[in-house]
């Protein structure tokens, strides 16, 4: 599957029923979403992730933010409440016209639509906090891990990125069947069966798979923390802060005891707290 047929099938679901699309739960098929109360729940999510940040000793705050996969824009005006400057960037332009008609941020939200296989249009490091939730896992592997080193990429040196994903599926055989059934297989199960409007092809990466392309793109996973009730998959979301340039910025992340650590900066000086000395840890910065 090409992400060109991603695009194609998102924009089918843009035209049928992009409400539920954006967030497939129970009983809401069929356009039974209501726009207010799906961005409330944006604004609840969102709101969340910010306190989790928080409680890790990272602000997120503040500055501009990127909404990768931001469909109608369920996040993107959540965002928009925390932030000065919101960009969203889609790959359905149908879903990006219900965008623009329910955008409520008076005039801090910008729409892109984008069908490359990265992210070329937008600077290095120009976002504070770059968020995206329930997109990698329906790009074709090997694209998702593209732009997951895209986002690194234009996230700010000191900046966060939030990636919300499953890490794998509930049982050995739906992770079998998930990976072995043939693309027509699953399409045509999804269209007949499940009565999709367009399928959805789902893929999983692994915790371990995931820190590994951050480290590489120059983040570090700071935190990951299960999520929602999925019958087939294990969703989670990360947390990864990009590794600063300069001393003087810190880069902090959850200890297992619970307290903070950091690699840089004042939060890093080992008088102030000797644990956070990174030369006292010879495996670097833990995950939570």
């Amino acid at each position: 599957m090409s992400v060109g047929q991603v695009g194609r099938d998102w924009n089918e679901l843009g035209e049928s029923d992009p409400l539920w699309a954006v967030l497939t739960e129970p009983g809401k098929k069929n356009n039974q979403w209501s726009a207010a109360e799906l961005f409330a729940t944006g604004c609840a999510q969102v709101a969340e992730d910010i306190a989790w940040a928080d409680g890790l000793g990272i602000t997120i705050r503040g500055g501009r933010a990127l909404d990768f996969g931001c469909g109608v824009g369920r996040l993107t005006n959540a965002l928009a409440g925390h932030f000065d400057e919101v960009v969203g960037v889609d790959i359905a332009e149908s879903m990006l016209a219900h965008a623009r008609r329910l955008d409520r941020s008076g005039g801090r939200i910008r729409y892109i639509h984008n069908t490359a296989d990265d992210l070329r249009f937008l600077e290095d490091g120009g976002f504070d906090l770059v968020y995206t939730d329930r997109v990698i896992q329906h790009l074709p592997p090997k694209s998702g891990r593209a732009y997951l080193r895209e986002l690194m990429r234009v996230t700010r040196p000191g900046g966060a990125l939030i990636v919300g994903v499953p890490d794998g599926a509930t049982s050995y055989v739906r992770a079998a069947l998930a990976a072995l059934a043939p693309n027509p297989l699953l399409r045509s199960f999804q269209r007949r069966v499940l009565r999709f409007p367009a399928p959805m092809r789902m893929h999983a990466i692994g915790r371990a798979e995931f820190a590994d392309v951050m480290t590489r793109a120059g983040g570090t996973l700071c935190a990951t923390r299960p999520y929602g009730a999925d019958p087939w998959w294990r969703h989670v979301r990360h947390l990864v802060v990009k590794e600063p340039r300069h001393a003087g910025e810190a880069l902090v992340w959850a200890r297992p005891d619970g307290r903070s650590g950091a690699v840089a900066g004042p939060a890093a000086d080992p008088a102030a707290d000797p644990a956070a000395d990174p030369a006292a840890d010879p495996a670097g910065a833990p995950s939570a």
